[in-house]
């Protein structure tokens, strides 16, 4: 018999994180197992998070180049030397 489950609700963002809603257990590729307890978890699908499988929001350090749909790094504002 199967077991009843709660269904749980995963957002796909655009340029982010996969967020689901209330607790989730995650596998990974070599078989281990972590669980997060938290109302919203975010898991990074852009692979620079150093918490991987949790987004660590380092995608937000990445902009993407209109002009040839590259990604480059964000470059601090700078104003022209007077």
């Amino acid at each position: 018999m199967h077991e009843a489950r709660e269904v749980r609700e995963v957002l796909v963002t655009a340029d982010g994180p996969v967020l689901i809603t209330g607790p989730v257990e995650v596998i990974l590729p070599d078989g281990r197992r972590v669980r997060s307890d938290r109302p919203v978890t975010a898991l990074c699908v852009c692979r620079r998070s150093r918490r991987a499988p949790f987004c660590d929001t380092s995608h937000r350090r990445k902009v993407r180049d209109t002009n040839n749909d590259e990604e480059t790094r964000a470059q601090p504002h700078r104003t022209p030397a007077r």
